[in-house]
């Protein structure tokens, strides 16, 4: 990472941070009081801050901490004080302070503690308070700690909701700006006056066809694991939906990268609820909903719980009459087609249609193979099958195109695109070959290879709703719903 002064010779530029680590990413951003660039370095588990003023950036970089100290660290500045998000006491993080000129780890006080049902997820830092974005037993919230009295949390108009940190250029202002949504309310932006306490909508996305969230309904359950776990699933359905099994059920999730997938809005999902659809997303292991140990607990030699998580919701919801067996089309992308691919081999039999969209399939072949520049970077997540034959074992026991049977398979939509250089097309084109040879059924299994496409939709402005117009019409026909 380089310090270039525009008009001068690239030759002429200074060094501020090398790193040597091919698993590791660089990156660097401006403190909201604008004082100070970090410079960051780090992987999955463990980051390394570096601090240069910006009055004056040929200084030699001040380091925070170092990657030696084995822990996740986040990092702004205000008011003479460094404020620190970081796990190293505590798997759900901790925040911790401590002042510009004693910026040794020794000196960092902790603010906030770390706690099991408590999980801050970010900050930034105002003039006249700190702003912490935090979930709660798996609630999204945010709380407001001002630099004079004690910390709060803002009340939000629904319990379940997907809520963040909007755009806060401004360090002296004294409005945080939220960006805020649930299953049932579009995407909607306020304003928190940290003053008054009160908290002003800005806007709210305009459905063009019209919208009346009065029509429907949304729920967060927890259903039972195996392993005795409660895993949380968010639902949303039409008002009048019959929790008898007699209606259809689209079943969603990701599972990877400690990326929780929110209880957000979509216009698109519509459709499906209004033609007697529920819609439910399963917040399964993997991902950060119910914390940072959430997501530990569904990598390496924990993957599997991700994979079963998703089975035993679909059975709590069958078992809790929202849907009946094999009456569930279900939808993963990337390491979510991964998850789809294990749930097809695991349990066929309780679905009815299958979208596998730019499916990570090919797992145990793609991490074997180390001259793909994603692979090493991905040991941290999966494992490295090279390193041991435990691991090699373990990956082969659940790499979907691995464990292909001569069985029979729901219908199954498989995408891809040429360009991808996440997961590269020959993974869907090789699950799809192996899969008409193997299965012993006749349902249908499209694959639509897209030529002009890479790890998302096709491109243009209508591309991405192309794709799912093609990816719901799969599963309405699955379902027998022609209008």
């Amino acid at each position: 990472m380089n310090l270039h002064t525009l008009g001068t010779q690239q030759s002429t530029d200074k060094v501020l941070v090398t790193e040597q680590d091919e698993s590791f990413y660089l990156g660097f951003e401006v403190t909201s009081s604008e004082q100070y660039l970090l410079l960051r370095t780090g992987d999955s588990d463990r980051t390394e801050v570096s601090v240069v003023p910006m009055a004056d950036l040929t200084q030699p970089p001040k380091m925070l901490n170092t990657r030696e100290q084995n822990f996740k660290l986040d990092v702004d500045h205000g008011n003479g004080y460094f404020y620190m998000l970081l796990n190293d006491t505590h798997v759900n993080f901790r925040i911790a302070k401590t002042p510009e000129k004693q910026m040794q780890y020794e000196h960092w006080q902790t603010v906030f503690a770390g706690s099991d049902s408590r999980y801050f997820k970010g900050l930034q830092v105002f003039k006249d308070f700190v702003a912490i974005s935090q979930s709660i037993q798996g609630l999204e919230s945010i709380s407001i700690l001002p630099n004079q009295g004690k910390g709060y949390e803002i009340e939000l108009p629904e319990k379940v909701a997907s809520v963040s940190l909007g755009n806060n250029p401004e360090f002296s202002q004294k409005q945080l700006r939220i960006n805020y949504e649930s299953m049932i309310t579009p995407d909607s932006t306020y304003d928190y006056d940290v003053t008054s306490k009160t908290l002003n909508l800005r806007k709210a996305k305009t459905i063009p066809s019209g919208y009346d969230k009065s029509l429907y309904t949304t729920e967060r359950i927890m259903a039972d694991a195996r392993d005795g776990v409660k895993v949380p699933v968010s639902i949303v359905y039409k008002k009048g939906f019959k929790k008898d099994g007699s209606q259809p059920l689209f079943l969603y999730a990701y599972g990877g990268y400690g990326i929780g997938m929110p209880p957000s809005f979509s216009t698109i999902r519509l459709s499906l609820l209004d033609r007697g659809f529920a819609f439910a997303i399963a917040h399964v292991r993997g991902g950060d909903e119910m914390g940072y140990q959430w997501y530990l607990d569904g990598k390496l030699d924990k993957r599997t719980n991700t994979f079963n998580d998703f089975v035993d919701v679909a059975q709590h919801l069958i078992n809790k009459k929202y849907v009946a067996k094999g009456n569930i089309s279900i939808k993963g992308g990337s390491a979510g087609g991964k998850l789809m691919g294990v749930v097809i081999n695991q349990a066929p039999e309780l679905w009815r249609s299958v979208t596998l969209a730019v499916p990570f399939v090919d797992v145990l072949n793609t991490m074997l193979d180390e001259t793909l520049p994603l692979t090493p970077p991905e040991w941290g997540q999966w494992g490295n099958p090279l390193a041991s034959k435990e691991v090699f074992e373990y990956m082969q026991s659940y790499s979907p195109y691995d464990n292909i049977q001569a069985k029979e398979y729901p219908p199954m939509l498989v995408t891809g695109g040429l360009n991808d250089p996440r997961v590269t097309y020959w993974e869907p084109a090789k699950w799809t070959a192996k899969m008409r040879a193997t299965k012993t059924d006749n349902n249908l299994l499209l694959m639509r290879m897209n030529m002009g496409a890479g790890h998302y939709s096709n491109t243009g402005r209508y591309g991405r709703l192309k794709d799912y117009a093609e990816e719901y019409a799969f599963a309405l026909a699955a379902h027998g719903v022609d209008k």
